[in-house]
């Protein structure tokens, strides 16, 4: 594994303002910077030793190892830098960080200001409420406080849906995290959020025999590696490490490894397996008519 950095506080003078090639920069500098998340787990989080790691992690170290190659950089040095959902994309932006390895659904909203590689796990929108709170339609949840994490499709998605028939106490929060101590705590009844997420807090919280994921899926969110848009060579670059774990069939060790375990059980689905199968960079929808996320 390459030489690895977690990066805090400020970004360095160097990195503020985004290169318009970063293959071109990295090749120069001979480091590259990769955004993490906090606790997108199993896909990208701080384990005890406040290392990064998880799924999608390992998509981009594999990707990294394809730039070594590729810019015949045998001493090409990872560093990571933390990321929240609202500032992923303004930190990819500004240079901060070179791709953001994390749980972020693909939209043709965020199309309009970053690129994205090929798709790498589809999810879907659900809820995850104590066992008593049965959620079959987005009606059940009037009347109700319901958590949203800022920066989130969830996020948007509901506050669309409050300008409708939806008639809940809604409630923003910092992070995933947050949102589900509110849940936890009985501040909130409901939390939507991606389905793997959900599961992903749940069981590491040992908490599946109290809580549980709705039936109910409110959209379709393919997740991809993001990057600056325009970035050309670094895009292609990632899309071919990608497809190469596809082919090869190596990406099924990988999904075995953080979605098959002990603690956490998330069976392939169709559309994630026919993301290998035929790589694709579909934008994620909402399953509700006349509403976007």
């Amino acid at each position: 594994m390459p030489a690895l950095l977690l990066l805090a506080g400020a970004s360095s003078a160097a990195l503020a303002q985004a290169p318009t090639d970063t293959m071109a920069r990295i090749r120069e500098t001979k480091v590259i910077v990769l955004g993490v998340r906090e606790a997108a787990r199993p896909f990208s989080f701080l384990n005890e030793q406040k290392q990064p790691v998880g799924y999608s992690v390992d998509l981009c170290l594999n990707a990294v190892e394809g730039i070594k190659r590729e810019l015949k950089l045998p001493d090409l040095k990872v560093q990571y830098k933390v990321v929240s959902g609202p500032e992923r994309i303004p930190k990819l932006l500004s240079g901060e960080i070179d791709m953001e390895c994390g749980s972020t659904t693909n939209t043709r909203a965020r199309q309009a200001q970053v690129d994205f590689s090929y798709t790498f796990f589809v999810a879907a929108m659900r809820l995850l409420t104590p066992k008593n709170v049965q959620v079959e339609s987005v009606k059940d949840l009037n009347g109700l406080a319901v958590a949203l994490s800022k920066g989130t499709t969830s996020e948007k998605l509901f506050n669309q849906l409050a300008n409708g028939e939806l008639h809940a106490q809604l409630q923003t929060f910092a992070s995933n995290g947050e949102a589900y101590k509110a849940l936890k705590e009985g501040r909130v009844r409901a939390f939507p959020q991606d389905d793997s997420l959900l599961l992903g807090l749940a069981s590491n919280d040992k908490a599946l025999d109290t809580f549980q994921v709705s039936n109910l899926a409110l959209s379709v969110e393919p997740y991809a590696v993001m990057l600056r848009k325009g970035d050309t060579a670094l895009l292609a670059s990632v899309d071919r490490s990608l497809s190469q774990l596809y082919t090869s069939g190596e990406i099924n060790a990988l999904y075995t490894k953080w979605f098959l375990t002990d603690a956490l059980t998330i069976k392939m689905s169709r559309l994630t397996r026919d993301s290998f199968v035929r790589p694709n960079k579909e934008a994620g929808v909402a399953m509700l008519l006349g509403f976007s996320i």
